[in-house]
């Protein structure tokens, strides 16, 4: 199993930042996912589901997300999504926002990826941790470089 946790903090007001983990926009910040499709509930609540399809190269997968987690307070945001890809990986990530004040937004970015079976148990403990670490810090960057962008 690979574990992350990344903190960023973000100079744009909190709502900008929450702003981008809404379903219309889930394409900036995760630009190799094709579609997102709302298929139960609505997007801001818990027990959501979404049919989400990426891409890794030529390779398309479609899987569903279950939100695990929605919070929209006034001062901090949170959403937990899970989600299997391929039947060999059960993915979660946590996205928690923090206003540290008007201008400013903590991000925690927080997440594991677990084998499922025997093919997904083998390529974890191939994994390069250093690969998943780049891959973690290329998000919370684009993260940031979108929020600093609505706020110009």
């Amino acid at each position: 199993m690979i574990e992350w946790e990344k903190e960023k903090v973000i100079n744009a007001p909190l709502e900008d930042v929450w702003d981008l983990f809404k379903d219309k926009n889930i394409k900036r910040i995760m630009p190799k996912v094709e579609e997102h499709k709302l298929i139960e509930k609505t997007e801001t609540e818990a027990g959501a589901k979404h049919l989400q399809t990426y891409r890794e190269g030529k390779r398309l997968e479609t899987y569903t997300v279950n939100t695990l987690i929605y919070e929209d307070k006034p001062s901090a945001k949170h959403k937990k999504i899970a989600f299997v890809i391929g039947k060999a990986f059960e993915v979660t990530a946590s996205f928690q926002l923090e206003k540290v004040d008007d201008s400013t937004t903590r991000l925690i970015y927080s997440g594991s990826n677990r084998g499922t079976n025997f093919v997904g148990r083998a390529m974890m403990k191939l994994a390069n941790k250093k690969g998943n670490d780049k891959v973690v810090q290329e998000f919370v960057d684009r993260v940031e470089e979108q929020a600093t962008r609505s706020n110009e």
